[in-house]
């Protein structure tokens, strides 16, 4: 009896912890995590500008567009980082990332949000020690730029992600912020949002399933007018958003 009670109390730790980082990857990926996200629209405020979208039918093909050159050109970096995620392998996919990354709106974006997921990541969840190592030991550092596609695989994996779910939630994410961001620059409604995003949904999966598990050397940009548009992002006379 005593060894039969030894082993429920056993199996009953590890699923306690298991259940206890769900919380944690939860939380990686609510609205409410301050990354930065809200404050880009991926080029979305110059598309309007310059005419490309004018409604809710050509916002449903640009968000399709902004996911499909997520998952071409920012996946691989996700699963690499998911799969393995160490101070070595992190630093060098950073690296390639800051060579891969022309578009200087887009390139600024990526770092902001990856420089504040690590330090906000490094302060809430304290049950995994090294990302704060990690976050210390790279502060002021001039070799890495903290880009937000491999700070984010690196989270996900050290908080227990599969790399198949690190890649629709960054996926996800993208969508979010991107609907979120028509909304605030009224092209749609908050319950049209809510329909497009669920409809959306399935051809987001459709994304994940083509670019998943993609190894860095095939990462390429499917949707070049969209980079040109956020390009001139920093151009516009009046801007709500910073990309």
């Amino acid at each position: 009896m005593e060894c039969e009670m030894e082993t429920n109390e056993r199996n009953a730790k590890p699923a306690s912890a298991d259940n206890l980082l769900q919380w944690s990857q939860w939380q990686l990926i609510d609205s409410i995590l301050p990354t930065g996200g809200f404050a880009h629209s991926f080029g979305l405020e110059a598309a309007m500008q310059a005419r490309i979208v004018s409604g809710p039918e050509g916002l449903e093909t640009y968000v399709i567009h902004v996911l499909e050159n997520t998952g071409s050109l920012l996946l691989p970096f996700v699963y690499a980082a998911t799969k393995s995620p160490n101070l070595d392998m992190w630093s060098k996919l950073d690296r390639t990332l800051e060579a891969t990354l022309t578009n200087e709106v887009s390139r600024k974006a990526s770092i902001s949000q990856g420089s504040a997921l690590l330090r906000i990541s490094a302060s809430v969840f304290s049950e995994v020690p090294s990302l704060k190592r990690m976050r210390d030991d790279l502060l002021g550092s001039r070799t890495v730029s903290f880009h937000h596609a491999p700070v984010f695989g690196v989270v996900c994996g050290l908080l227990g992600f599969d790399s198949g779910t690190s890649q629709r939630a960054y996926v996800f994410m993208t969508m979010r912020d991107v609907i979120s961001s028509a909304t605030r620059l009224n092209l749609i409604g908050p319950l049209g949002a809510s329909v497009l995003q669920h409809q959306i949904a399935y051809v987001a999966e459709e994304i994940v399933k083509k670019w998943m598990d993609r190894p860095i050397e095939e990462a390429c940009q499917t949707a070049p007018l969209l980079d040109t548009v956020q390009g001139c992002h920093s151009y516009l006379f009046s801007r709500l958003f910073c990309s």
